[in-house]
């Protein structure tokens, strides 16, 4: 076994060292620098194998890297800006989107109950409205146990909201704010109901094509994806391992959806510059709902919102079965930042800000 690790460390090294970073800009040499070092120590302190990261800065990718391998087995290194990871919660503002380009068309009303899209969805002993099942304030509930490693296949959006649809709310609506990816499930079917089309196909049509997001497509299990990375995690021993076999279709809008850098630097830069849906809707999406006692909850409909720093910004992290995403855009600043991993158990800890703050630094 330590004979496996010492190969696996040398391997990692050498695939370190093929990879360059690719940039356009040259006062980020530094920052670049910098940057590679945690990524590569982070790497090698919690054995992830591989990382694909990328900085762009108004509209402009000054940083794109790959590091390690998206599959130990044959040695494939990451190719950065076209390797696929699973980008787990990230899933949430794209299904988000959706709800708002339906809103843009008047197809859509947030403060409606989402039986008025969803009519065999079970009353509850509340009425629940899609903003706040958009804001995780709705009480419906997150995974129970292992639901999270579901290798089944559900054909239809329909199908996974039997996962839940008949558990009773945590609390009423809007008294607290508690984070469920089952909501995105039944936020998914208020898209279907709303628009009349299957929730895949129209978010291929409005979201992905219309942002020219090539590369990002459904975890679909039976399919060959070109490019998709391999998925790992560790064992009781710290050895790695590959992930558990899981099958994401019973939540495609809550975390189902694979990912590249450079897609998702074009998914955040369309709502920095507002190139995307209508400014109200946008705003409505990025703008922190308000519990009945007067907090707000840090998120949107699809979007966690923040100051930190003396910074505004909005975005998204990541957990999967096999994948770990931090997603961030700062509007003011003009950075987006995007962090893709392959294993379960990546931890990014302070690495992101202190990225966040190199290439800031090195802006002025």
């Amino acid at each position: 076994m330590k004979k496996m690790l010492l190969t696996y460390l040398a391997a990692i090294c050498f695939a370190y060292s093929c990879q360059q970073p690719e940039t356009s800009s040259t006062p980020y040499k530094a920052a670049i620098a910098e940057s590679s070092r945690m990524i590569d120590s982070l790497m090698t302190a919690e054995k992830v194998p591989g990382i694909d990261v990328a900085v762009a800065i108004n509209g402009e990718i000054v940083w794109s890297q790959g590091f390690g391998y998206a599959d130990l087995e044959n040695e494939v290194p990451v190719k950065a800006g076209y390797t696929l990871f699973r980008i787990g919660s990230v899933s949430k503002p794209i299904a988000a989107s959706a709800v708002a380009w339906l809103m843009d068309e008047g197809k859509l009303d947030l403060t409606q109950p989402v039986q008025t899209y969803v009519p065999n969805f079970p009353a509850k002993k509340y009425p629940v409205t899609v903003k706040q099942v958009g804001g995780h304030i709705a009480g419906i509930r997150h995974y129970r146990g292992n639901e999270m490693l579901s290798s089944s296949y559900y054909p239809t959006v329909a199908e996974g909201l039997d996962i839940f649809k008949d558990d009773t709310l945590l609390f009423e609506p809007g008294t607290r704010y508690s984070y469920s990816s089952y909501g995105f499930n039944l936020l998914s079917a208020v898209v279907e109901g709303a628009s009349g089309k299957d929730f895949l196909p129209f978010v291929q049509k409005n979201v992905f094509e219309a942002l020219h997001m090539d590369r990002t497509t459904p975890d679909v299990n039976h399919e060959i994806i070109q490019g998709r990375t391999s998925f790992y995690d560790l064992d009781s021993l710290g050895s790695i391992v590959n992930a558990t076999y899981v099958d994401n279709s019973y939540k495609w809008a809550g975390g189902g959806f694979i990912s590249c850098t450079t897609d998702l630097i074009k998914f955040g830069e369309a709502y920095r510059t507002g190139t995307f849906l209508s400014d109200s809707s946008r705003s409505i999406l990025l703008t922190s709902q308000v519990l009945a006692d007067g907090n707000p909850t840090g998120y949107g409909v699809g979007w966690g919102v923040w100051e930190k720093n003396g910074r505004k910004g909005f975005g998204h992290t990541g957990g999967s079965v096999g994948g770990i995403t931090d997603f961030r855009v700062y509007p003011k600043e003009g950075l987006i930042l995007v962090l893709l991993s392959n294993s379960s158990v990546t931890k990014y800890g302070n690495v992101s800000d202190r990225i966040v703050e190199l290439f800031l630094a090195s802006d002025k």
